[in-house]
């Protein structure tokens, strides 16, 4: 591990205070640990000093110490021992944690780095010119599945390229970091597949009622034991409910079909629902730029015609219900809000749904 130390005297506060929240609340904290034992409040009190001034400062530590009756190095070894404490001055608009574990790694972390590098500062732990921003490089930040990724403050920002980092990066610097909705940044809901699911995508109807389900065989019923059963033995159920007579399984052997009314069946293409198509233009919009599109479903979007983002864009609620039904995906549709993405990418393609949804398209 590396060597921790404060950081200079010249950045240091004279003093630290929790603000009048804060001041309740580590009182509060400190109520919950048993008589005695109130220096278990260390850590949280720590982290509540950072979250209020975005480093844990000489004066804070001391402050703390004096709160749960601790000497001061005893404090220090806490705060030096745990990366979590920032020790310097961070970036007030974002402190961004590059990971640089084995998957990040593998996946773009060296590019991720360069651009905290170019647009930040050269060196880590070292602020920006108007002291808005700051970066570091950490070890696994416990996503790896979704590599490469930052955390900024309590949030991560996975599946990242260097131009989504430095999309990001311009946000939080000019202030508006909430603009950008953290976790992955690709169509991915947290750690599924990217691109949507690839198996269990569609909608079995429910099974027949069998003699399983039932307790009633249709078979012949076998010859009766000669002997006596005992006294204790499990007495025939007599109020079993009959299988129903369309499910019997016939004379000549075949297993039963099941009720036709259990079959999901397509909507018409001849349903007036159905949405107006379009000749294949000679260039085609890129339907699986909307999140929830893949190769699949826009083969069969272009089956019926559709071809570009302003016809999805234009579809009502009528229409949206048959697509949805003939995609035999109940509720995507909603769900991921096709018609606000294709209205962006419409609009004013990948800038605009840059700006509408605070992340690239996939």
């Amino acid at each position: 591990m590396s060597v921790r130390r404060l950081a200079e005297d010249s950045v240091q506060p004279a003093s630290f205070a929790f603000n009048p929240e804060n001041s309740v609340w580590a009182e509060a904290t400190i109520k919950k640990y048993p008589e005695g034992r109130e220096q278990s409040a260390v850590i949280p009190l720590l982290m509540r000093a950072q979250e209020q001034d975005g480093w844990v400062t000489k004066a804070a530590i001391e402050m703390i110490a004096d709160m749960l009756g601790m000497a001061y190095i005893r404090v220090l070894e806490v705060a030096t021992f745990y990366t979590q404490f920032q020790l310097q001055p961070v970036g007030t608009r974002a402190h961004i944690q590059v990971c640089g574990t084995t998957p990040c790694m593998l996946r773009g972390a060296e590019d991720l780095i360069s651009v905290c590098k170019s647009k930040i500062h050269h060196d880590a732990h070292h602020l920006n010119e108007d002291g808005t921003l700051s970066w570091e490089e950490v070890e696994c930040l416990g996503a790896c599945v979704n590599a490469p990724m930052v955390a900024i403050f309590k949030d991560t920002y996975e599946d990242l390229t260097a131009t989504q980092l430095e999309h990001i990066i311009d946000r939080f610097k000019a202030g508006k970091g909430s603009d950008i909705n953290p976790g992955p940044q690709v169509d991915r809901t947290f750690s599924a597949p990217a691109g949507g699911p690839t198996s269990l995508t569609e909608e079995i109807p429910p099974a027949p009622k069998s003699e399983a389900l039932t307790g009633v065989s249709t078979a012949a019923e076998p010859a009766q034991p000669a002997h006596t059963p005992p006294s204790n033995a499990a007495k025939p159920d007599t109020n079993a409910p009959e299988t129903d007579p369309k499910l019997k399984t016939p004379a000549d052997g075949k297993s039963a079909e099941p009720d036709a009314a259990t079959k999901v069946a397509k909507p018409s293409l001849d349903d007036p629902n159905r949405p107006a198509g379009v000749e294949k233009p000679e260039k085609p919009d890129d339907l699986q730029l909307i999140s929830g599109i893949g190769p699949k479903i826009e083969a069969t979007l272009h089956s019926i015609g559709i071809f570009t983002y302003e016809q999805v864009a234009a579809w009502g609620p009528a229409e949206r219900e048959w697509v949805d039904g003939y995609l035999n995906f109940k509720g995507r549709i909603e769900r991921d809000d096709w018609a606000r993405q294709a209205k962006a990418l419409a609009d004013g393609g990948e800038e605009e749904y840059i700006r509408v949804f605070g992340k690239k398209p996939r």
